[in-house]
C-alpha cells in the first residue's frame, strides 16, 4: 500500500508528458502505423468488393431477372386464318397476346438495326446483304413477382406457332450464387485482415514490453497497477493504429475512384471518356454505404489496437514474478 502511495505522489511531481515507461521509444511510430495502414487498405478494398457484388446482385434481381426474350420466326407473314395486314401478322398476333398477359409490364420490339449490330460480330460486316430470315425479337419486362411462362408460351404457340420464349432465370441464379459467393469472400477477407491486424498489434506490443521490461518491473514494484501500465501502452497503440487506419483509407480512395471511373460508363450509359461529368459519375458508382464505412476504418483500427494491447499487456503482467 505504501508503494502505491509513493507511486501516486511521484506521478503528481513528474513533468507533463513524462514517459516513465519509455512507451514512445518501445512502440515505433513508423512500423506499426505502416502495417496497420496496409491492413486498412486491404480492408477498404475488401469492403468495396463486397458492397459492389451485393449491389450487382440487387441489380440483377430487379433488372436482368425480370427480362424475358421472345423470338417470333417469320414475323411479317400473315397469321393463320387472317388476311395478313396490321395485327393479323404473326408479330402482331404475338404482341396482342403479350399485351393481354398478366405479369407483363412492358414490351419492346428490338429494331432490325439493333439486331444487325448484335449479329455483325458473328456474321460479318455484310450482314445486310445476306438473305437470312431473321426472327423478330421482343424484349419483355416482367413484374417482380414474375408470370406463368409455361402458360405464356402456350398462348404464343397458338397465336404464332414456332415462337420461342427465353427466360434468363437459370443464368440469373448462377450469377446470383456467384455474387453471393463474392460477398462471402469479401467478408472473410475483411475478417482475416482484422485478425492479422490484431496479430501485428500483439507482436508489436510484446516487443515493446520486452524492450522496456526492466522499467516496467521497477514501476510495477513501486505500486503501478496493471491497469495503469496497460493503459499507457494501449493509448499509444490506439493513436498509432488510428493514424495507420486513416492513412490506409486515404490511400485506398484513389484506387477505388480509378476502378469506379472504369465502371462508370457501364453503370451510367451516355457517359464516355472525356465527359466532364465522368468524375461525378465515378463517385456515383461507389455505393453510398462505402462512404460511411471508410471513415469508420480508423475508428475500427483504433478499437482493435486498444483492446488487443490491453489484453496483451495484462496477460504479460500476470506472468511477472
Amino acid at each position: 500500500m505504501a508503494g502505491r502511495s509513493e507511486f501516486r505522489h511521484a506521478r503528481l511531481l513528474r513533468p507533463a508528458g513524462f514517459d516513465e515507461l519509455g512507451v514512445r521509444r518501445a512502440l515505433s511510430d513508423r512500423i506499426l502505423p505502416a502495417l496497420v495502414a496496409a491492413m486498412s487498405f486491404l480492408a477498404a478494398l475488401a469492403l468495396a468488393g463486397g458492397l459492389a457484388a451485393a449491389g450487382l446482385a440487387g441489380h440483377w434481381r430487379t433488372g436482368a431477372a425480370t427480362v424475358v426474350t421472345v423470338q417470333v420466326p417469320r414475323p411479317t407473314q400473315p397469321a393463320e386464318g387472317s388476311g395478313g395486314a396490321g395485327e393479323d401478322t404473326r408479330l402482331g398476333r404475338a404482341l396482342a397476346v403479350l399485351h393481354t398477359s398478366p405479369g407483363v409490364v412492358s414490351t419492346r420490339v428490338v429494331p432490325e438495326g439493333e439486331l444487325s449490330d448484335l449479329l455483325r460480330p458473328w456474321l460479318g460486316a455484310g450482314i445486310e446483304k445476306l438473305s437470312l430470315p431473321i426472327p423478330a425479337v421482343i424484349e419483355l419486362r416482367m413484374a417482380p413477382a414474375g408470370a406463368d411462362l409455361d402458360r405464356l408460351t402456350r398462348r404464343l404457340e397458338s397465336a404464332a406457332p414456332g415462337a420461342l420464349v427465353e427466360s434468363h432465370g437459370p443464368w440469373f441464379r448462377r450469377l446470383a450464387v456467384l455474387a453471393h459467393s463474392l460477398v462471402a469472400c469479401a467478408a472473410v477477407a475483411a475478417l482475416v485482415v482484422a485478425l492479422v491486424a490484431s496479430m501485428v498489434v500483439v507482436i508489436a506490443t510484446r516487443a515493446g514490453l520486452l524492450a522496456r521490461r526492466e522499467a516496467i518491473e521497477i514501476v510495477h514494484d513501486l505500486g503501478a497497477s496493471d491497469g495503469y501500465i496497460a493503459g499507457r501502452f494501449s493509448r499509444r497503440v490506439l493513436g498509432l493504429a488510428a493514424l495507420g487506419g486513416l492513412a490506409g483509407a486515404v490511400l485506398a480512395m484513389p484506387v477505388l475512384l480509378g476502378l469506379a471511373t472504369l465502371a462508370a460508363p457501364f453503370a451510367a450509359p451516355g457517359q464516355a471518356g472525356g465527359d466532364p461529368e465522368l468524375s461525378w459519375g465515378a463517385l456515383g458508382v461507389l455505393p453510398a454505404s462505402l462512404w460511411l464505412m471508410l471513415p469508420g476504418l480508423p475508428v475500427l483500427a483504433a478499437a482493435i489496437g486498444f483492446l488487443t494491447a490491453q489484453g496483451t499487456v495484462r496477460q504479460w503482467l500476470r506472468r511477472l514474478p
